[in-house]
């Protein structure tokens, strides 16, 4: 008789619910039976005539869940029961229920958007929050919106917050309990050294946790490495019963199915990656070990690709891996940090679509033909980072440059590889498997010189490699990317370069880096950044190289990986792209306009001259950016003028606005024409912006400025003085004689003007700003003191009466 699991109570809604709407969003916890009960339910239920699609995030999973699906049905895979994933497919006509990776499902609706034959598709463990899943979530809403309104949508997860998915949807949430027996937590007393190695604690810990538990256990890591040397320091300590399994993504299939098996005698430790946290069930498991670590798929600037980062696990994630403990009795999790720490951890892991490579799923929308804004994702990707990756895709010649989806794109979206590399394989020569093979796998040799062609050479002859360069490549890795590369050789189309300089030149086109003049190790890169190389490595001193991997430093990225090329090849690989262009700058470094003829690949500049007969027009505007760095060094007889329009435009709305501020914005409209002959900041030093400030005003405005707001003060004597407009009012200095018999105080814009009395030898004796009132109080004071010291000059008791003057007394 079959056991019974917790979502068996909750089935008979969820297939009342779908009969009413056709979309569910289903949560329940691991364990909790829906990967093996659901798609059975919908099929024995009769929902759908079509084939019942369910989607995993990984490929043991994926075969897992089929197996067990099938042996509930008495029967063996590929029969109602059948998976598919890249390189292995067990269906038959007889199958009812497929399970795919995730990627699958993306191609199925690219290849027959009415999905023919197909009833339902179910989102399996959708709280991973993959870019496949989403993409795949996206593209299956649109096309039972458009084309399949009776096509069955369903999402289960474990820890996903329902809420939002549902109403994306359009769809109810079911929650399913899950069956777990108690699960005791233990954590760290004190924070792990940061002298001690992950590997050394995560060993100390579990050998503890074996000591006072019964059961087998399960351990997680971050990934192989780790997986390795814990299982070789744990092989000379526990006990000749205690099997070790290792339990990774990129094991052979046999290898992972036997550490999932439960073990004929004794008991087993599972070293597994985070591929143990869902979708799978192991045998006896009592013990978990959490080292609290996980790696996730983040874009890296380096690589230009998505590439695996190891950071915390969130609490969501801590509290599934806890939860494999308590499957089929009470257990107990070992966590590799202290209760302190456990609060800091974050909620739940990002999505993939906000921290990783969106070149890909730009891709695949291009290939839908649809917008990203438009479409139906959970979370939007960034516009920004959207935006590069498909300027990525335009370099690659995957989009046109209205966006829109090449011939070329539509090759590119059927590899299963990244756009660059996929792009790199169509173009390249029988080299390019393995080059390919090799850039998508982590680096077989790290710590060695930056050259490429030094894993070209480990991966073709390793042993002679070693004895040659007394290095020793990464075994596990190279067997991955021979695997790979003999996938990849079938689909290559051959007859392209073979150079390895050119082949990483086709997948990283914004990569190629000129060597800076005069500067070792120190390059620029086609796209514009700044990289240097470490100090000492061979390919330093070369005119030319491909970046394959940088560190990411937004400000110079240090290159960890690259490749020489010559630049014949590069002028032959890209002869669309070398232009020659004519360029009119202000250089800021040397503070003058260059103009120079430059052939260009990029921000590389290959060949560099001058440019004789740069128009005068042209020169005149990129002076106008050294304007904007010096500003705009009135000289005095320009600020006065810019003084009184001010004082002008704020008695007249209507007047042209002479501010600073709003003259540097406008420069083109009033400076551009008047700058013939300026090329540099001795010129412009030189230059008087008075004219062209004269310029903006009509005729009528020139008048109606010299009226209101005059540039001097005309004296009784018919003297003119400068009026000082630059300050809180107007003002002028002059002789106290020269106003003899003014009796109402001058003004300009309606404002007084500051007067500054002198004497005859031009020393201040009053300032006012009421002449009149000056006339008949502290005069009489000024007069006296003024009398002592110049007798010569006239001052008479009167002031108001007098004649004005600056001659003294004529001699008796």
């Amino acid at each position: 008789m079959e056991m019974s699991l917790p979502i068996d109570t909750v089935l008979p809604e969820v297939i009342a619910r779908l009969r009413g709407n056709r979309r569910l969003v289903l949560q329940a916890p691991p364990g909790a039976g829906k990967t093996t009960r659901v798609p059975l339910a919908i099929l024995a239920a009769g929902l759908t005539p079509g084939k019942i699609i369910m989607l995993e995030p990984r490929r043991l999973a994926t075969r897992a869940a089929a197996e067990r699906m099938a042996d509930t049905l008495g029967e063996k895979p590929g029969e109602t029961v059948g998976y598919r994933m890249r390189g292995t497919t067990k269906v038959s006509r007889a199958t009812r229920i497929e399970v795919v990776t995730e990627g699958i499902l993306t191609r199925m609706i690219q290849s027959q958007p009415d999905l023919p034959g197909i009833g339902a598709i179910i989102f399996d463990e959708f709280h991973e929050r993959s870019l496949n899943a989403d993409l795949g979530l996206a593209l299956a809403l649109e096309v039972a919106g458009a084309l399949r309104g009776d096509l069955f949508l369903i999402v289960m997860s474990a820890t996903l917050d329902a809420e939002p998915i549902a109403h994306l949807m359009g769809a109810p949430v079911v929650t399913s309990e899950g069956r777990a027996f108690e699960v005791t937590p233990h954590w760290l007393p004190k924070p792990v050294p940061k002298t001690q190695r992950l590997e050394q604690a995560v060993t100390d810990l579990t050998l503890s946790a074996l000591t006072q538990n019964a059961g087998s256990a399960l351990v997680f890591l971050p990934g192989e490495g780790e997986i390795r040397r814990v299982e070789a320091a744990l092989r000379a300590q526990v006990p000749p019963d205690v099997s070790l399994c290792p339990l990774f993504g990129a094991m052979p299939f046999k290898e992972q199915r036997a550490a999932i098996a439960p073990v004929a005698s004794g008991r087993k430790v599972v070293l597994a990656t985070a591929i143990a946290e869902t979708s799978l069930t192991i045998e006896d498991i009592r013990i978990v070990i959490d080292a609290g670590l996980a790696r996730r798929a983040e874009f890296d600037a380096g690589s230009g690709m998505s590439r695996l980062i190891t950071t915390r696990v969130s609490r969501a994630e801590a509290t599934q891996r806890a939860g494999r403990a308590g499957r089929v009795a009470p257990g107990a999790c070992y966590k590799l940090w202290t209760r302190g720490q456990d609060g800091a951890l974050p909620a739940h892991p990002p999505a993939e679509i906000d921290v990783g490579d969106l070149t890909a799923l730009a891709l695949e929308v291009a290939v839908w033909g649809g917008s990203v804004g438009e479409m139906p994702f959970v979370t939007p990707p960034h516009e920004g980072r959207l935006q590069e990756a498909q300027d990525v895709l335009k370099m690659l010649g995957a989009l046109d440059e209205n966006g829109r989806i090449t011939a070329h794109g539509k090759t590119l979206s059927a590899l299963p590889l990244h756009p660059r590399l996929a792009h790199m394989l169509t173009k390249g020569g029988m080299n390019a498997p393995l080059v390919t093979a090799i850039l998508s796998e982590r680096d077989i040799l790290r710590g060695a010189p930056t050259d490429l062609r030094l894993r070209i050479e480990a991966a073709r002859n390793p042993s002679q490699f070693r004895n040659q360069h007394n290095m020793d490549p990464n075994r596990a890795a190279l067997a991955r990317i021979h695997q790979e590369a003999k996938r990849l050789a079938s689909k290559a189309q051959g007859g392209g370069p073979e150079d390895i300089g050119i082949l990483a030149a086709l997948a990283y086109p914004d990569r190629i880096g000129l060597r800076r003049p005069g500067e070792a190790a120190r390059f620029i890169l086609s796209g514009g950044k700044g990289t240097v190389m470490p100090q000492g490595d061979p390919l330093s001193a070369a005119p030319l190289i491909v970046a394959t991997d940088l560190d990411g430093d937004p400000r110079e990225a240090r290159i960890r990986q690259a490749v020489a090329l010559d630049r014949g090849d590069l002028r032959a690989t890209f002869p669309d792209q070398i232009a020659w262009q004519t360029v009119c700058i202000w250089s800021r470094r040397e503070a003058r306009v260059l103009t120079r003829k430059q052939e260009r690949f990029g921000a590389l500049i290959l060949e560099d001259r001058m440019w004789q007969e740069a128009p005068a027009e042209e020169i005149a505007r990129a002076m106008l950016e050294g304007v904007r760095q010096l500003g705009l060094l009135a000289s005095p007889k320009a600020t006065r003028f810019m003084a009184r329009a001010k004082l002008m435009s704020q008695t007249d709305p209507q007047f042209p606005d002479f501010s600073e501020d709003h003259l540097m914005e406008c420069l083109e409209d009033w400076l551009l024409a008047h700058l013939s002959g300026v090329k540099t900041s001795a010129d412009w030093k030189r230059f008087d912006i008075t004219p062209a400030l004269k310029a903006r005003l009509s005729w009528e405005q020139s008048r109606a400025l010299d009226a209101a707001v005059p540039p001097y003060f005309i004296t009784p004597l018919g003297r003119q003085v400068p009026i000082d407009y630059d300050g809180p009012q107007p003002r002028i200095a002059l002789r106290l004689q020269e106003v003899f018999g003014v009796t109402r105080h001058p003004s300009v814009a309606g404002t007084p003007l500051q007067l500054t009395l002198l004497s005859p030898a031009q020393r201040p004796v009053q300032v006012t700003e009421d002449l009149p009132g000056f006339w008949s109080s502290s005069y009489q004071d000024v007069r006296k003191d003024m009398r002592g010291q110049y007798p010569k000059h006239p001052w008479p008791e009167d002031p108001t009466q007098a004649n004005p003057t600056l001659r003294a007394k004529p001699r008796k």
